[in-house]
């Protein structure tokens, strides 16, 4: 059996993927990947996954082009199932897929994106007509379609997508032997918020609470770790980053590599996002045994139970944010009882082994069914 992952980028691929691709070859599946390459292409190689490289656009781009380009590829590959990976290469790959005639196809809708978080009036009108659209593309006879939270299952219900297409599986697990508790670093109490630095991440509103905090004498460390993405429509931009640096206790460290370094080093993590799939960040300060803060909004209140292993506070609201985040910060027993309590559940729910083989079996119900 031929599997082909389609994923905009290699580094994505990398993170979240890679470690699924591996299984799924050592399971006797014959694996690529088509992504554009940048700096990730040698590690994809290395581990045995033929690679294409495939643009498509974040973006910007011509659809009609995109499609053709998706539909010249899979007469190509002749895959027996692709797997796309986020909002873009799902709407066009399932597209594609059908007119190529793809025996199946599996469409992981990793979160809903800017798309479904934007207040602006453009993206409230055709909001809808996407959602129509997307349901109406993964009705395709021999798909399923994998989501990653609850509330995101039932906005496809509610766009008319029968419920025994979906499949919830949780995020794309998290390494818990990588990712491990640490001794709690001494020194000054240091919140760490990493992710792309985009506005729907809720930077701004850990800025802003940051800012709260420390005016009303509160001694403690903000630190964002994460570049901007020129290609997302939310980004921040890397001036305004600058111009936070070593300003009101924020400290902008840049794209770090040695995640289980960076919150060994931190006593909190933070993400005030407007809306996820499932957060890998968030999955992974659970597993390094840290407390949590962030929103009640889809996704992220699927990594923490208020009051348990941190606290949920609501969308846009840096004085909600700043007030959860004082707790914690004058609390050591609390950060270390609500720290346990995420590791516990990051093992018990969210490990890679259990997401990789909930994903294998989509693949053996797709392949296994009269016709396929």
């Amino acid at each position: 059996m031929k599997l082909l992952f389609v994923v905009t980028e290699d580094w994505y691929f990398v993170s979240h993927r890679l470690p699924l691709a591996i299984a799924a070859r050592e399971a006797g599946y014959d694996v690529a990947v088509a992504t554009r390459v940048a700096a990730h292409g040698e590690t994809i190689r290395a581990a045995g996954i033929r690679l294409i490289p495939f643009g498509l656009s974040r973006r910007r781009g011509n659809p009609f082009q995109e499609i053709v380009t998706l539909v010249r590829l899979y007469c190509r590959e002749r895959p027996d199932i692709v797997h796309h990976v986020a909002l873009k290469p799902v709407l066009y790959g399932a597209l594609a897929a059908r007119l190529a005639r793809v025996p199946a196809q599996v469409n992981a809708v990793t979160g809903l994106g800017w798309l479904f978080t934007s207040a602006k009036g453009i993206t409230r009108i055709i909001r809808p007509a996407v959602r129509w659209t997307l349901a109406w593309l993964l009705k395709a006879r021999g798909s399923l379609t994998i989501v990653q939270n609850p509330d995101d299952r039932d906005l496809l219900i509610r766009s008319h997508l029968p419920e025994n297409r979906l499949r919830l599986i949780r995020g794309a697990g998290v390494d818990t032997a990588a990712f491990y508790p640490a001794l709690e670093a001494y020194g000054t109490v240091c919140v760490v918020l990493a992710a792309r630095m985009l506005w729907d991440k809720g930077v701004g509103e850990f800025v802003e609470a940051a800012r709260l905090l420390t005016q009303a004498g509160l001694n403690a460390r903000f630190v964002l770790v994460g570049d901007p993405d020129p290609d997302n429509p939310a980004s921040v931009p890397e001036s305004t980053l600058r111009a936070w640096h070593e300003k009101n206790g924020v400290e902008w460290w840049g794209r770090r590599d040695n995640m289980p370094a960076v919150l060994h080093a931190a006593h909190i993590a933070c993400l005030p996002s407007y809306r996820e799939g499932l957060p890998k960040t968030l999955l992974e300060a659970a597993a390094c045994g840290l407390p949590i803060v962030t929103t009640d909004a889809p996704g992220c209140r699927e990594v923490v139970r208020d009051g348990d292993n941190g606290f949920l506070v609501p969308v846009r609201d840096a004085t909600a944010l700043a007030d959860a985040l004082r707790k914690l910060i004058e609390s050591a027993p609390l950060r270390n009882a609500m720290g346990q309590r995420s590791r516990e559940r990051a093992v018990a729910e969210f490990s890679r082994e259990q997401v990789i083989a909930e994903t294998l079996a989509v693949y053996q119900e797709l392949t296994s069914r009269p016709g396929t």
